[in-house]
């Protein structure tokens, strides 16, 4: 009977400990297990070289949202932007991709304007800036076509 008890104790510690795992994977991985309060938009760029599903977006440093997805859409890279709702996005809204340090991380900076219409779920940013490629940039210097 004690052996029992010990084995049904050590098994509700084991389970309640597999969910505070379960739980901390999801917040630290920031993943949403719901639709969550955002809407979607999209952004076209040259080349999304670096950027990632999952990397954040951020307006002055904060984050306001995350990478969704990034497809082919013709030649251009087209990247689905999950954005909170209590982020205005307006029609002049500048989408860049930037690295944190030398070669850190790849993000998406958004500069939200403020002059045009605010941007509807499904619209595209217009102004896009793709991020630098480094090693596009040594091999231009090493093989001295730099301007």
């Amino acid at each position: 009977m004690e052996k029992a008890k010990l084995e049904i104790m050590v098994g509700f510690f084991v389970l309640i400990g597999i969910l505070c795992l379960g739980y901390l994977s999801i917040k630290l991985g920031k993943l949403e297990l719901v639709g969550g309060d955002v809407y979607e938009v999209d952004a076209q760029f040259n080349t999304a070289s670096g950027l990632k599903s999952g990397s954040a977006v951020e307006i002055a440093g904060v984050e306001v949202g995350r990478v969704r997805g990034i497809t082919l859409s013709g030649d251009r890279a087209m990247v689905k932007l999950a954005v909170n709702n209590t982020v205005k996005l307006y029609t002049d809204t500048i989408a860049s991709i930037k690295t944190r340090g030398i070669i850190g991380e790849k993000f998406l900076a958004l500069s939200p304007g403020g002059g045009g219409d605010p941007l509807k779920p499904g619209e595209t940013i217009r102004d896009t800036e793709s991020g630098l490629d480094l090693e596009e940039l040594v091999s231009q210097y090493v093989h001295g076509k730099v301007n």
